[in-house]
């Protein structure tokens, strides 16, 4: 049998100030060909090159990933700052109608950092740009160094930094046998509200969704606000995630 064909979503970026393009992290590449063990294929995140009724035809399952932007806080209803950029307004028209699709269809859906974000934007909840600004909340961005450079070693970058609760008996309790895990952690912008699907079945020790699922989603429809593609070909926790996409991946394949 061929294999599971993924769309991963690019960003939208600028290269030598001049050239627009799409992009997507490689480990995000090697995570769905290495672990998922599916053909990754970048797709364009905007709604003016990329269908998405051809698009849903064309693929097993999308990926959403992480990115520099933050979802624009018009898509929940707050207004815009400055402070907060940047943002990709085509990409959050391209995800949102993307999710409400792919949850539709059954078409397996995994959301990363961002696509974690947008999944819950997608379903009415709101999001936080700060979340290291809220009562009792630590900072959730990646280390720096004193004089504010982000560091360079990316194993210190991208180390396990937190505990996460997860919901007894949930999904991803099940998924990985165990009932606290740690991971990493490299964002700013955070869930505050859940969307009205939105099932909350991983919190950090500081009160910040960690993961979440969609409820009645006839197919894989799960979010982590972590980092997952970094390590999943070592990290016990993250390869679990990719494999069960995989699965997931592998059973909408079949022949009906």
């Amino acid at each position: 049998m061929t294999k599971p064909v993924v769309g991963v979503i690019g960003n939208s970026s600028v290269v030598n100030d001049r050239h627009n393009v799409q992009l997507v992290g490689q480990r995000n590449l090697c995570a769905i060909a290495e672990v998922a063990e599916a053909l990754p294929l970048m797709f364009a995140g905007t709604p003016q090159i990329t269908d998405i009724d051809a698009l849903l035809g064309a693929v097993d399952g999308i990926l959403l990933t992480g990115a520099r932007a933050n979802v624009h806080p018009t898509c929940f209803g707050v207004e815009p700052d400055p402070k907060h950029e940047p943002y990709d307004m085509d990409r959050d028209a391209m995800a949102l109608s993307l999710i409400e699709a792919c949850v539709e269809r059954g078409v397996p859906l995994f959301g990363i950092c961002r696509g974690f974000q947008e999944m819950n934007v997608a379903f009415g909840g709101s999001l936080h740009p700060e979340i290291r600004e809220l009562p009792g909340r630590m900072n959730h961005r990646m280390p720096r160094l004193e004089n504010g450079e982000v560091h360079p070693d990316p194993l210190v970058v991208f180390a396990d930094r937190h505990e996460v609760r997860l919901l007894p008996d949930g999904v991803f309790a099940r998924l990985f046998g165990q009932a606290t895990i740690r991971v990493n952690s490299l964002h700013g912008q955070g869930i505050l509200v859940p969307g009205e699907r939105v099932v909350c079945e991983g919190i950090a020790e500081d009160g910040t969704i960690e993961a979440i699922r969609i409820a009645d989603a006839p197919g894989f429809a799960l979010g982590v606000q972590w980092h997952a593609e970094y390590d999943p070909q070592i990290n016990p926790i993250n390869r679990a995630l990719f494999q069960a996409f995989g699965a997931a991946l592998r059973e909408r394949k079949k022949p009906a």
